[in-house]
């Protein structure tokens, strides 16, 4: 059990990172060694190559351990089709053969036993493991998370073109002189690929690579200098929490979080980074530090600040979370809708937080769309007597600068605006809807998909604010979840931030566990606007744990709920009208319903 404490209190302070050199490694830094690794090679026979259209017809399994045999399982399998004539012609394998076999549902239990605790290999290994998994996961089979080695994927990073023409398992049969002909019979090409496999590692023995983890980090051709970093991640424990690479200065170069740091951390030294950019930022960090946390919520929200704080050059996303744009209606006699970058406390009306200024610029559009208010940017006094704008003549705007509505009338536009931002957005959504029919009756369709921007800009910044708003009223809401163990984890959370979260185990009173978390947790003050105490996406993630599935509202204080007429009820309408248009996508050019219609069947 453990409450926030400052991101950087877990963390050595800069210029303590980890030293490259005069570490001793650990065992598991040493890894697995490939003599104590037992391999199940393993081939099929199938009537075509999609799993799910076809079906295996053959299963060949061979099971070795320091290059000697501990055991082999064969049989065919009744595919419930009929086997393609040339499928039959290359691989011997008849209808009268499988017509009393058993069906592969009956086969894959003693398969997978058979395999259980073994690195899989295979020859082309997407394909067999491909009809393998997918044929356990139609019957109803736990498909285990198996390492998997291909010989083919293997052989092209040894082999060069003078040596063999390409890296069929027939060719490298021969090469290395397998003592098994492959004849596309599954057993047999099984043991064939035993003879592959122990010549590749003939090959890349002598280049080092003596363990199964530096045999995944060779097949990806890691350059020896990043396999040389993997002790930077001795010191992090096998627990939840945030990972920190830095560099010789104890810049923070890189935040990431993970259920599993010291997996996590090794994996970035393994075959499975391949990102260009983090590959720079793996040659370049000599240190990495870990914060651990008790809930994987905790981990997400502690990755989202530290990398607000940092500001890693190697991180994408939440980098800049102050850069937030905000529709404003602003305060003065006739007022008008304007975009800034802070919320004041001046009884304003806001919409937002927008990501860019582009989405923003849609939204305030689509408003313009449905409230004829004036765009431009002069001060008016109450009695305005300033020439009207084009905007005007073409009706839409109702032209208070000369006089022609007063500040009353004007005023009602105004309080209409300022319910659909935070208390119904129909009269927005009608009236893009309207528009949308009018463009497509002309057949103005990139007219009418322009609308149809503005309206999603609009209505989704709407549902999400108005979220955003009922969580951050709550001046504190306490929730658990139950954990895989029977535990139970805690979080509580005041005016949208996560103030403190833990663990309480099995066997344990929870709310003593809640209390003590209560005590300790951070104090949080109301502020101005919906992301006044956290950042969007902080909220977001919190609003995410809170909606998932086993969750349970402990104690609260406050009212937690959105307007039943808000702008949530429409974005599932949205969603599926453009999923619609996704999946058919000449139904955009003949027609543009609106999300607010009712489906006619």
């Amino acid at each position: 059990m453990r409450s926030p404490s400052p991101d950087h209190a877990a963390a050595p302070a800069p210029g303590h990172a980890m030293p490259i050199r005069g570490v001793q490694p650990s065992f598991d830094d040493l890894g697995t060694p490939l003599r104590d690794v037992t391999f199940c090679v393993v081939d099929l026979e199938t009537t075509g190559g999609a799993p799910g259209a076809s079906g295996i017809t053959e299963i060949g399994a061979v099971k070795v351990r320091g290059g000697e045999l501990v055991g082999e399982f064969q049989t065919l399998v009744n595919p419930a089709e009929p086997i393609p004539p040339f499928i039959a012609v290359l691989t011997g394998i008849t209808d009268l053969m499988v017509a009393s076999s058993p069906r592969i549902d009956s086969v894959l239990p003693a398969f997978l036993e058979f395999a259980r605790g073994c690195v899989m290999v295979a020859h082309n290994a997407p394909f067999d493991m491909g009809f393998l998994k997918h044929d356990s996961q139609a019957h109803g089979y736990d498909w285990p998370d198996f390492v998997v080695v291909d010989t083919a994927l293997l052989a092209r990073r040894v082999i060069t073109p003078d040596e063999a023409p390409n890296c069929k398992l027939s060719t490298l049969s021969k090469l290395f002189r397998a003592t098994t002909t492959p004849n596309h019979r599954a057993l047999s090409d099984a043991r064939a690929t035993v003879d592959v496999l122990h010549g590749l590692f003939e090959r890349v023995g002598s280049l080092g690579v003596q363990t199964l983890e530096d045999l995944q980090t060779y097949s990806a051709r890691v350059a020896p200098q990043v396999r040389a970093k993997r002790h930077l991640a001795e010191s992090l424990p096998h627990a939840p929490g945030v990972y920190l690479f830095t560099d010789d200065r104890g810049e923070v170069l890189y935040v990431g979080k993970s259920k599993d740091l010291r997996t996590r951390v090794r994996s970035y030294f393994t075959a499975s980074e391949t990102r260009t950019r983090i590959g720079e930022m793996i040659g370049i960090a000599t240190g990495v530090r870990g914060i651990e946390c008790g809930t994987s919520l905790e981990a997400e929200i502690r990755e989202l600040r530290l990398i607000a704080e940092h500001k890693p050059r190697y991180n994408r996303r939440s980098k800049f979370p102050e850069r937030q744009h905000w529709l404003k209606v602003t305060v003065e006699p006739f007022p008008r809708l304007s975009m800034v970058k802070q919320i004041r406390d001046d009884e304003a009306g806001y919409l937002g937080p927008f990501s860019s200024r582009k989405t923003a610029e849609r939204a305030m559009a689509a408003l313009h769309e449905a409230f004829p208010i004036r765009q431009c940017t002069v001060r008016m006094s109450k009695t305005p007597q300033v020439s009207p704008c084009v905007l005007a003549e073409m009706g839409r705007c109702v032209a208070p600068c000369d006089g022609r509505i007063s500040a009353d009338s004007y005023g009602e536009f105004v309080a209409a605006l300022r319910s659909a931002l935070t208390v119904d957005p129909a009269p927005v959504v009608e009236a893009l809807d309207r528009r949308i029919d009018v463009l497509s009756a002309d057949e103005r369709f990139e007219d009418a998909a322009m609308h149809r921007d503005r309206l999603s800009a609009f209505v989704r910044s709407s549902a999400k604010m108005q979220r955003m708003s009922s969580l951050t009223g709550c001046a504190e809401i306490c929730a658990a979840r139950r954990t895989d163990d029977g535990g139970w984890e805690l979080h509580v959370i005041r005016r949208g931030r996560l103030a403190a979260a833990g663990i309480s185990p099995r066997g344990t009173d929870p709310r003593k566990y809640l209390e003590m978390l209560r005590a300790s947790a951070e104090t949080v003050l109301p502020g101005i606007g919906p992301v006044a105490s956290a950042s969007p996406e902080e909220i977001e993630l919190v609003l995410r744990w809170l909606d998932s599935p086993g969750v349970r509202l402990v104690e609260m204080d406050g009212t937690w709920t959105c307007p039943v007429s808000g702008a949530g009820r429409h974005v599932s309408r949205l969603d599926n009208s453009h999923s619609e248009e996704h999946h058919h996508p000449g139904e955009r050019r003949r027609r543009m319903r609106p999300i607010g219609a009712a489906r006619v069947s």
